[in-house]
């Protein structure tokens, strides 16, 4: 979902407006319940530690008065009350099994719900091995490496500058890789490290990881790694977030107040009046009913819920509506220039204005799979220079490649629902200067056609029932496995994956390796042929999330563009 949907939703929350507001809630709730339940590995103070988090979020959301930095305000909550967790514990350390009562082992929860094996798995139960604050901080260091924080973030959250921020986690990365040695090690048959742990209650403390770790620097057997063993930042680059279990409940019927005690803490009266109305709303996975009870009745590997969604005027009858279906395309007063044309022909037509920008992609159906593409407009070449050279790869958050010259760009999509579903962020152009059009897709199908041998078409580029779903913000276009672009002047391309796992290979082509390709259909063994965007003028469709500017975090740029 784009930064820009969040700042109205916020706005809105702010205002009162309680599907907002739930929507907020059930959008950020995993990112909290994710950094309590690593920090505290799973203790039993994880829910009301989690629970404490949101109402104070949501208490407080009055005084937030820049949306662009709820996450970074809001993962400051949730440490401040890991915290002060910290600080109300007894000087008596706590019999780790009476504080797991009822609480699952959160590096054992990490391996089982995101399947992690080898030595992703290895790093998740390391973190058993770590001192509480080493904790604290490796929850906001994972969700930095897998794309979900910023380190600017991190350390705002931890309340300390960049710099010292990148000291502590370079510390504690070294303590996770001691960590790791111990976790292999236990793994392995040496014979003295098993007479040294027969009198270990199995419980992971500093003392016995000091131990343990002088063992393995002084033995042989233990110290041998065997293959070199893989950076714990490269093993955790874009992991998905643990799902929030089934049945977790988070009130929000005031935390238990009263109105009148509610008021008196500070929280919002909008927010209050909202929190008050009755409403029973199902978003994300979770429902939240009457009176402010977040309950969670899915998981993310569910596949999202079919709705019903019209026609659009493009989509052959006959064709077979694509799982998921197409989200609605937005309201005509919002997309009539973008609209699909209502012409038999296969190509867009969006109504001609002349003026360049005025045009922007949007959802649109599938045309028929054996509709042959109209003529490709040959627009003038010289050759595209990329930084990325022939064949750029970006597969982790914040790879980029600029492109400069006069000519045709092909990105080929590579979607991994098996590695990670879930919602996708979708790339950025930036910086652009000069124009840049969407002129055409192919690679003989769009990635929500069906795959061959799948059951009812259930199984497509997107994910299917076994693996769960990639799923694309609501408004955005339908990626196909070819996408053409022409650039005339110089834009850079940035890759934002954030929750599902998606990779770009970015190639400068031609207008016959285009031509070529959109024109390879069903007779030759591809799913559909392709389909030809270019009207050859300046009314020819820019592509979503392009802007001239140049944010520093270009997952903020707009799904509309406006250039």
């Amino acid at each position: 979902m784009d930064g820009q949907h969040w700042r109205s939703t916020i706005a809105a929350a702010q205002a009162g407006d309680r599907r907002a507001l739930d929507e907020l809630v059930a959008g950020w709730l995993p990112l909290v319940y994710n950094i309590v339940g690593r920090a505290l590995n799973g203790h039993a103070d994880v829910d009301d530690v989690v629970q404490e988090t949101m109402l104070r979020a949501v208490g407080n959301l009055g005084s937030l008065r820049d949306p662009d930095s709820f996450r970074s305000w809001l993962v400051a909550i949730a440490m401040r009350q890991i915290r002060d967790r910290a600080r109300r514990r007894t000087a008596q350390r706590l019999d780790d099994q009476a504080s797991h009562e009822g609480a699952a082992d959160f590096a054992e929860l990490t391996v089982l719900k995101l399947q992690l094996e080898g030595e992703r798995r290895e790093v998740a139960e390391a973190v058993r091995w770590l001192d509480d604050e080493d904790r604290q901080l490796l929850s906001l260091w994972w969700l930095e490496v897998a794309g979900e924080l910023t380190r600017r973030e991190l350390a705002a959250a931890v309340g300390i500058s960049r710099q010292h921020a990148a000291v502590r986690v370079q510390r504690m990365k070294e303590r996770l890789e001691v960590s790791r040695g111990i976790v292999r090690a236990l793994d392995g048959a040496c014979p003295d490290l098993r007479e040294l742990t027969v009198r270990w209650d199995g419980r992971p403390d500093s003392v016995w990881r000091k131990r343990l770790a002088r063992h393995i620097r002084g033995c042989g057997y233990c110290g041998d790694t065997g293959p070199s063993v893989v950076p714990a930042e490269r093993l955790l680059v874009g992991i998905a977030l643990v799902p929030v279990p089934v049945g977790f409940t988070l009130s929000l019927a005031l935390g238990g107040k009263t109105a009148v005690a509610a008021t008196s803490v500070g929280w919002s009266a909008k927010v209050l009046s909202a929190l008050t109305k009755p409403a029973v709303a199902v978003t994300a996975g979770a429902t939240l009913a009457a009176g402010g009870a977040y309950v969670v009745v899915r998981t993310p590997d569910d596949p999202p819920p079919r709705a019903a969604v019209a026609p659009t005027a493009s989509a052959a009858p006959g064709t077979p509506a694509p799982y998921p279906p197409p989200r609605p395309a937005p309201s005509a007063s919002a997309s009539a220039s973008a609209s699909p044309s209502s012409s038999p022909s296969p190509s867009a037509s969006p109504r001609r204005t002349g003026r360049y920008g005025s045009v922007v992609d949007t959802v649109d159906g599938a045309p028929a799979r054996d509709a042959r593409p109209a003529a490709l407009p040959h627009r003038p070449e010289s050759g595209i220079t990329s930084t990325g050279g022939p064949k750029a790869v970006m597969q982790h958050r914040g790879d980029s490649v600029t492109l400069s010259g006069r000519g045709y760009v092909l990105v080929r999509w590579q979607i991994s629902p098996k590695s990670r579903p879930g919602g996708l962020v979708m790339p950025a152009w930036t910086g652009l200067e000069g124009k840049l059009f969407h002129v055409a897709s192919g690679g003989g199908r769009r990635m929500d056609d069906p795959l061959d041998g799948s059951a009812a078409g259930s199984t497509t580029g997107m994910g299917g029932p076994g693996t769960g779903y990639t799923v694309l913000p609501a408004g955005a276009q339908q990626m196909w496995q070819n996408e053409y672009f022409y650039v005339d002047g110089t834009v850079t391309l940035t890759q934002n994956e954030r929750g599902a796992d998606y990779g770009l290979i970015v190639f400068p082509s031609t207008w016959e390796e285009a031509d070529e390709d959109v024109r390879y259909g069903p007779d030759r063994g591809a799913i559909r042929y392709g389909l030809v965007r270019d009207t050859g003028g300046d009314d020819t469709p820019v592509p979503q999330y392009v802007t001239r500017e140049k944010p520093e975090d270009p997952a903020t740029v707009p799904q509309r563009s406006r250039v």
